[in-house]
């Protein structure tokens, strides 16, 4: 039984861990890639020969980019106010992002907090002299109610996980 509720807890952390490190490295690879189009706008507003060697993929900047060269091409607009635009706009809407997902932080935060109270009440037992491990992990009832509770802790944390999502990124 300890060890179902350790690798559960183990495996929410893991999770956890690999969700952030994935999130930091996305948001690193966006901000290079927006001051590599405001380096490109700069160099062609001072008249340097530039290649354009923009992010190929979905990412939403680069489509832009690449349509803001396309608009360019064929209508004569500067392309340097035109990517200028863009790197303006994604900035924008970063900043926006940030200030929904700082809004959504006090939430995130209570729900870990309530995920760990269970410990509090542990220690709790310990505190006024009762064994409440020893029920939780040798006794039929403290087992099934240690699994139902390993269940809906991780469930209430992926469920307020979803509800705390800042839009438009993976959560």
């Amino acid at each position: 039984m300890g060890a179902v509720v350790l690798a559960a807890y183990g495996g929410l952390g893991a999770r956890a861990v690999r969700r952030r490190h994935a999130r930091r490295s996305a948001e690193q690879a966006r901000r290079r890639e927006l001051d590599r189009l405001c380096a490109l706008a700069a160099d062609l507003r001072a008249g340097l020969p530039v290649t354009l060697a923009l992010a190929d993929g979905p990412e939403r900047v680069a489509r832009l980019a690449r349509a803001a060269v396309r608009l360019a091409d064929r209508t004569g607009a500067p392309l340097a106010e035109l990517l200028e635009r863009v790197e303006a706009d994604a900035r924008a809407t970063d900043r926006g992002l940030a200030a929904a997902a700082a809004q959504a932080a006090g939430a995130r935060a209570t729900a870990w907090l309530l995920a760990a109270l269970p410990l509090g009440g542990i220690g709790l037992g310990y505190a006024i002299g009762v064994d409440p491990v020893t029920v939780l992990l040798r006794t039929p009832v403290g087992g099934g109610s240690a699994l139902a509770a390993v269940t809906l802790q991780i469930g209430g944390l992926l469920w307020a996980e979803r509800l705390g999502a800042t839009p438009g990124r993976a959560a």
